[in-house]
C-alpha cells in the first residue's frame, strides 16, 4: 500500500477517486441551486486549503509558477485552472484518475511516470475529489519526509 493510500486509509477514504455511487449529491439534486449558481473551486481556494495543511508554504522556485511544499518538497503544482498532484505511488494508480475523469485529469509533464497528474478546476471533478487528492498528495509527501523534516 503508498503512503498516500495509507494516509487516505486512516482518514476513511481512498486514494483515487471516488465511484460514482459514492460522490456527494449522487442520484439527489440540490432543489434551490441550479449547477450554474454553484461557487466552483478556484485557484485560490486550492492555494488556502494547501497552506492550511500543517507546515505547508508558498514557493515560487520558477518565475510565475506557485507551488505549495511541505518541508522541502513539492506536493501541488498551482495552475491557474488546475492543480498538479501525486495522485499514486505508481502510474497505474495515478491512471485511475484519468480513466474516471479523462476530460480533466492528465499525466503532468516530465514527473507524471512516478504518478503525478494534471486535475483540472472547474470540470468534471467534484471540488472536493479535488481537495482530498492535494490532502493525499500531503500526506505521501509526508510520509517520504525524513522524521525530523515532518511536521
Amino acid at each position: 500500500m503508498s503512503p498516500g493510500d495509507q494516509a487516505a486509509a486512516r482518514r476513511g477514504k481512498t486514494a483515487g477517486p471516488r465511484p460514482e455511487s459514492q460522490r456527494a449529491g449522487a442520484g439527489a439534486r440540490t432543489p434551490n441551486r441550479r449547477a450554474s449558481e454553484r461557487r466552483r473551486l478556484t485557484a485560490a481556494d486550492v492555494l488556502e486549503h494547501c497552506l492550511g495543511r500543517p507546515g505547508a508554504w508558498r514557493d515560487e522556485p520558477w518565475e510565475g509558477d506557485v507551488v505549495a511544499k511541505v518541508g522541502d518538497k513539492i506536493f501541488a503544482f498551482l495552475g491557474s485552472r488546475s492543480v498538479g498532484v501525486k495522485c499514486g505511488a505508481l502510474r497505474a494508480e495515478a491512471d485511475e484518475w484519468i480513466r474516471q475523469y479523462p476530460a480533466d485529469a492528465h499525466v503532468m509533464a516530465y514527473i507524471g511516470r512516478f504518478g503525478w497528474n494534471t486535475l483540472d478546476l472547474g470540470g468534471t471533478i467534484p471540488d472536493d475529489e479535488v481537495l482530498e487528492a492535494v490532502d493525499a498528495s500531503y500526506e505521501a509527501v509526508v510520509a517520504k519526509l525524513p522524521r525530523a523534516k515532518r511536521p
